[in-house]
């Protein structure tokens, strides 16, 4: 009896490598692989006055070693503890610069061997670039002369950088910054206690404050003692000539910005009480005016703790918020106030005002306008006048007011009115120029009495970008450039206050985007840079533009990809692959407007479900998965019927021009498009398998909103429940490969929505794999994880859906099925 037994056990136990053996990272055939290591396009900057370009080349991906520094998270910041920066940012490793008039290049020299580059900015004169290099273990600011292209290090210093935003601003002229650098006597990060001093205690006394998902908060004293540490800093004035100049006593700087005159820094300043429910921006903080010494001119507000925030898209903190200064002004600061309590849900014919106060600070306010929505944002312009934004997310409306701040005698003056979702009559954006104080400012046209406008120029036959002159008084817009067939060409920047000379970004299928010089006039145009090919095996690959409708008439679009040389006549249909992204709209018509453009480049990025294309599928990428609720219905209502009609009518498309067998066809998606395809497994019977990738499955544990879900939890229970798979596990019958990074930061899709999702799964039976990527957040950065992705996620396909056999026993009829 014992023998048997023991055999057995041994038997079972040779057995579990098999069954639970861990991978290793894998690599992907090679044809995905290459597309991993392809060389990156460079970023490209122009300098204020236009006349230099530079491109800022960047390096493959990082290896899982560089992610696994050590990383604090802290109040919803990821600090790297060595350097004092941010633990997964990425870096440049070269800059060149090029002059528009000449052919030549200047490469910056004077550079650390194998820098990390960030944070590149122009001097307001153009003269000299600043940028950030981290080293093993701090970040210094560099500073390079775009005349000779040598760099040199600013100051024996190191800059500060765990916060948001770029850790330094240039002085008006030019000739020095303003720094966030480390206290030289910081010393060594507090230590953890060798034990708890008590429990952590958090209490609330009938006050609602409700807070959506916030990931990396303060979890109790040693926390906030490190957040301390790390955030305390010391501002510095540094300038060319090696001077550095402390200002101020050391705090929690949160942002330090010149006035356009120079006299003044707007400072903020983060303080106690620390809070371990919301993120560090949400942190009581101080709004105060420095001189140009460091020394106290005003104390603008004392802001609280914004735990207390309603929910609903639109709401926002009281008091003082948006603080700036004015563009066009010496030292005017500008701000904004809610009169609505911040509570979007709150009936109100007044939602904010916005106020100016100029130097020396202590007057009383004075209004520029009362807004009947909430304020979105302002345009400053040198001719005496300025744009006021403000939209409203419940109706997608965005109005534009034109406003005269130095005379109240005049009223505001609505310029545009229009639906943010109505992109076919989207107006575009004005375009804005640098000024000598280092601020941008509306550029302006026929002695300041028009502006410029550029869009992307969305349009029944596709987007076609634009560039187009507006009248101010009148209202009449003279469209001045189109991109035309066969390229898709954007509008950058002009090159003279008429508009006559662009640059201009081109592209077509064939041909990846590279910059221009265009003479709108003469129709001449010379090419600026000459990016190549990144994988000009993958040229032949096959694409098409795609526009159909589902069953209720709503108008949807896909790109397909092929592969080269496939013959659908000859070969027959393939397997597919749909990659897509849920979008909630008000309106039908603006659900079906085409937004992509057939003259774009065949870009194979390794990321979604295009790459697989080389793998013999048929790829339906960026399938319309609106989401409509016009009127008072909401969009989640209805969120899985339109989700399965949405998923129905591109396998019907793909179907009637013959090149997707409908039995072997994945759905896949990242974040919102995990979710989805959780949910099209579980309410049809439409697909194989799916490749779900850093998705939230059980809504309950995001229940003040999630996406553009507005209502509670307890407002909808019955919709969080439908359109949650955890709750539907039982209904999943399809193969689902589960991706997430283990450290991923987004809002609500914790790693423990995947892995109780595959719990669930399991217990329930059902054919699942999950793979937690360590080190990674809510994208995938590490070459290692990318490539073990593609690995997992062909394999998936291979199995489940290319040599996928017949379904037993048919389509399940209780599902929508086809």
């Amino acid at each position: 009896m014992f023998r048997p037994l023991l055999l057995l056990m041994l038997g079972l136990f040779l057995q579990a490598p098999e069954l639970y053996a861990q991978e290793r990272y894998q690599t992907p055939p090679e044809e995905l692989a290459r597309l991993v290591d392809a060389p990156p396009t460079p970023a490209v900057s122009l300098s204020p006055d236009r006349a230099v370009m530079l491109l800022m080349h960047r390096p493959s991906l990082p290896s899982i070693e560089e992610l696994a520094q050590p990383e604090l998270r802290l109040a919803g910041l990821r600090i790297n503890p060595r350097t004092s920066g941010p633990s997964r940012a990425g870096y440049f490793n070269r800059l060149v610069l090029r002059r528009l008039d000449t052919d030549g290049e200047t490469e910056v020299t004077g550079l650390p061997e194998g820098a990390r580059i960030a944070d590149v900015t122009w001097a307001p004169d153009g003269r000299h670039l600043a940028f950030t290099v981290t080293g093993p273990d701090r970040i210094d600011l560099y500073v390079a002369d775009v005349a000779t292209g040598r760099a040199r290090r600013a100051g024996d210093f190191a800059v500060n950088n765990v916060y948001y935003g770029t850790p330094y601003a240039w002085l008006p002229g030019g000739r020095a910054l303003v720094v966030r650098a480390v206290p030289p006597d910081r010393g060594a990060p507090p230590e953890p206690p060798p034990a708890p001093e008590g429990p952590t205690v958090q209490e609330n006394i009938g006050k609602a404050a409700p807070v959506r998902t916030y990931q990396d908060l303060l979890q109790n004293r040693h926390d906030e003692a490190l957040f301390d540490h790390f955030m305390t800093t010391r501002l510095l004035r540094v300038g060319l000539d090696g001077t550095v100049t402390p200002l101020g006593d050391p705090g929690l700087v949160a942002d330090a910005t010149p006035s356009p005159d120079g006299r003044f820094l707007l400072v903020e300043t983060i303080h106690e009480p620390f809070s371990y429910l919301v993120p560090a921006y949400r942190f009581p903080r101080r709004v105060e005016v420095w001189d140009r010494d460091g020394n106290r001119v005003a104390e603008l507000a004392d802001l609280p703790l914004a735990e207390e925030v309603p929910t609903g898209f639109g709401s926002v903190p009281t008091g003082m918020r948006n603080v700036a200064w004015r563009a066009d002004a010496p030292a005017t600061v500008v701000w904004t106030e809610a009169l609505d309590g911040g509570d979007a849900r709150a009936e109100a014919d007044e939602r904010d005002r916005v106020f100016m106060l100029a130097a020396p600070f202590d007057g009383e306010p004075v209004p520029l306008i009362t807004l009947p929505l909430r304020y979105d944002g302002i345009q400053w312009s040198e001719d005496g006048f300025a744009l006021v934004s403000e939209s409203w997310w419940r109706t997608r409306t965005r109005r534009v007011y034109l406003v005269r701040p130095d005379d109240p005698g005049t009223p505001p003056r609505l310029l545009l009115d229009y639906s943010t979702e109505d992109r076919y009559n989207d107006p575009g954006r004005p375009l804005m120029r640098p000024t000598a104080a280092g601020t941008y400012v509306l550029q302006t046209t026929d002695g300041g009495t028009a502006i410029f406008l550029a869009g992307d120029g969305a349009s029944p036959e596709g987007e076609r970008p634009f560039l187009r002159k507006m009248n101010l008084e009148t209202g009449a817009v003279e469209e001045l450039f189109r991109s035309e067939a066969p390229y898709f060409e954007e509008p950058v920047a002009l090159l003279d206050d008429a508009g006559t000379r662009l640059v201009t970004r081109r592209q077509s299928p064939t041909e990846p985007p590279n910059y221009f010089v265009r003479h709108r006039t003469t129709g001449e145009v010379a090419a600026l840079t000459a990016f190549p090919h990144p994988y000009p095996e993958l040229m032949d690959i096959q694409k098409e533009f795609l526009v159909y409708e589902r069953a209720d008439g709503v108008q949807l679009t896909a790109t397909l990809y092929l592969p080269a040389g496939y013959d659908p006549e000859r070969e027959g249909p393939l397997p597919a692959f749909v990659w897509a992204y849920p979008r909630e709209y008000k309106s039908a018509d603006a659900a079906g407007q085409i937004t992509d453009s057939p003259y774009l480049f065949k870009y194979v990025s390794y990321w979604g479900a295009v790459p697989f294309v080389t793998r013999g599928y048929a790829v339906l990428d960026d399938a319309s998965m609106p989401i409509v609720g016009e009127g008072d219905q909401e969009p989640n209502d209805t969120f899985v019927e339109q989700l399965v009609m949405n998923a129905r009518a591109v396998i019907d498309e793909g179907v009637r021009r013959g090149v997707v067998d409908p039995e072997r066809v994945a759905i896949g998606g990242h974040s919102y498009g995990a979710f989805m395809t959780a949910n099209l497994l579980v309410h049809s019977d439409l697909f194989r398998a799916g490749i779900a990738r850093s998705g939230a499955y059980n809504r309950s544990l995001t229940p003040f909103g999630f996406q553009a879900e507005e209502r509670t939890f307890w407002e909808a229970p019955e919709v969080y429940f439908r359109m949650s798979p955890f709750m539907n596990a039982d209904k999943l019958d399809e193969p689902i490969l589960l991706i997430h990074g283990e450290a991923d930061n987004n809002s609500g899709t914790f790693p423990i929505q995947s892995e109780r999702f595959y719990h669930a799964l399991k217990g329930l039976g059902k054919t699942a794999r999950l793979v937690m990527l360590p080190h990674e957040s809510h994208g995938y950065r590490a070459r290692e994880s990318v490539l073990h992705m593609l690995w997992e996620t062909d394999r998936w396909l291979e199995r489940w859906v290319k040599h996928a056999p017949p379904r037993e026993g048919g389509i399940d009829e209780t599902k929508p099925g086809r």
